[in-house]
């Protein structure tokens, strides 16, 4: 029980560890990594659905998405800065993601690796999520005044693979990020 109440408790690192690259763009506080991880996790459940996928499907990619960035709460949210002279290593990020496993019971280390075992298809759109969620994040922070997060978004839809994401941004740039609750009114 203690390996399992110790991963659990690692994972809220998540919560107090920032998304580093936005300080860049001079956003003093930006959102943390368990933020991302969630929005990621909503993207990447949509993005499966309109990419044809079953709802399985669809929950394993959100279930991945919620683990995708885990090895972050030892390893930090490396912005390209920094990783270019600190480079991080999908090796290095497995290696940690085991040994934060390592003393859980069997079958919950051997569900969370095989939550992280995705086929080309599912990578892919995962990926899409990744990036998706943060193009969404970016267009939140040019709404309050940080314009430099609009080079974010060019960079991320040249980098695109599903037509669904593709279609998505595309939509997310002519729309406000506080329009979703314009013009809600009183439930009767």
């Amino acid at each position: 029980m203690d390996s399992i109440v110790d991963y659990i408790f690692e994972a809220g690192m998540l919560k107090r560890t920032a998304r580093s690259g936005w300080w860049a763009e001079k956003v003093k506080y930006p959102e943390s990594v368990a933020e991302h991880s969630f929005r990621t996790g909503i993207v990447a459940f949509v993005l499966a659905k309109m990419e044809g996928m079953d709802d399985e499907g669809a929950r394993r990619l959100c279930t991945a998405a919620v683990f995708h960035d885990m090895h972050e709460t030892r390893l930090g949210d490396m912005n390209k800065i920094t990783a270019r002279y600190i480079p991080i290593t999908k090796q290095l990020e497995r290696k940690v993601e085991m040994e934060q496993r390592g003393k859980m019971p069997e079958e919950l280390r051997s569900a969370i690796a095989n939550a992280l075992e995705l086929n080309g298809k599912e990578l892919v759109i995962l990926k899409d999520a990744d990036y998706l969620e943060c193009a969404f994040q970016a267009k939140e922070y040019i709404d309050i005044g940080h314009k430099g997060a609009e080079s974010w978004i060019k960079r991320i839809e040249v980098r695109l693979k599903t037509a669904s994401a593709k279609k998505l941004l595309t939509r997310m740039k002519k729309k406000g990020s506080n329009d979703w609750w314009k013009g809600l009114k009183r439930i009767e």
